[in-house]
């Protein structure tokens, strides 16, 4: 079971700050888990295809092509902006 969990604005645009899925047939990257999550409509295409969004798997920064295997933790977050 993956634990996914939204940061910042992703948070407030999805409505919710975790889930938990299963990590359906054919999804093993934190790319194609980004795809499947999109799919769910318009709300989650806009807010998880933000340019600069980073994906951490299991607390540690990962890239679009981490592999899953179904018992990770996955966060999502917008780019950090200083200021």
């Amino acid at each position: 079971m993956l634990n996914i969990l939204y940061f910042a604005r992703l948070r407030e645009d999805l409505g919710q700050d975790q889930e938990d899925l299963e990590l359906p047939a054919g999804v093993n990257t934190t790319a194609q888990l980004r795809d499947l999550l999109m799919a769910r409509g318009e709300q989650w295409q806009q807010a998880l295809s933000t340019e600069g969004l980073l994906v951490a798997v299991n607390q540690g920064v990962s890239d679009w092509n981490t592999a899953l295997s179904g018992n990770e933790e996955v966060a999502f977050f917008p780019p950090v902006t200083g200021g």
